[in-house]
């Protein structure tokens, strides 16, 4: 961490637990690293990279306009941010953006119902939302008035992740307590 400014901090249900979690927010906190969030489907045997369906669940569906499956990927998120954001307010910091991890991420980008979901989470903790440049995921934070930090990724036809091209330098908020 001592070469990074800005790290997305595995959630829990692909990789982390609550020691991991504590112990890398010390240590961000130590080298001044701003933290954001990294949550997934839960998929830990496959460490989040494996897409599937979530069931039926109806909690912030009306706020945010969401159908029962966008529901449940909009749960699921908010209980893996609160985790790791439980973690920063002990150690006098606070959350700086979400980024969606493996699955999460390509089926977000693709699928404008889903981004939406993603993106009403980042809207919940008053973060912003960090995805694919130009996808679901850009139109869908500009539709809910949530800072974007957009990142390059090459994606196939279908839409699925398939390596890294680069990223745009990301421009985060300033961290509580003034400019980096």
């Amino acid at each position: 961490m001592k070469t990074i400014h800005l790290a997305n901090v595995a959630c829990g249900f692909h990789a982390s637990d609550f020691s991991i979690k504590n112990e890398t927010v010390r240590f961000a906190k130590a080298n001044n690293v701003l933290v954001g969030a990294h949550p997934s489907l839960p998929d830990r045997q496959g460490f989040g990279r494996r897409e599937m369906a979530m069931c039926s669940f109806r909690m912030f569906c009306k706020y945010y306009a969401l159908t029962d499956q966008q529901g449940e990927l909009a749960s699921c998120f908010i209980y893996q941010v609160g985790a790791l954001t439980g973690f920063l307010v002990a150690h006098g910091m606070s959350l700086n953006q979400i980024k969606p991890h493996g699955a999460t991420y390509g089926m977000t980008a693709r699928d404008p119902s889903l981004a939406r979901a993603a993106v009403g989470a980042a809207k919940t903790f008053g973060v912003a939302f960090m995805g694919l440049a130009g996808s679901c995921h850009q139109v869908e934070a500009r539709k809910l008035g949530v800072p974007f930090i957009a990142v390059r990724v090459c994606l196939s036809r279908n839409g699925h992740l398939t390596k890294r091209c680069g990223a745009q330098k990301a421009r985060p908020r300033p961290a509580v307590g003034g400019e980096r």
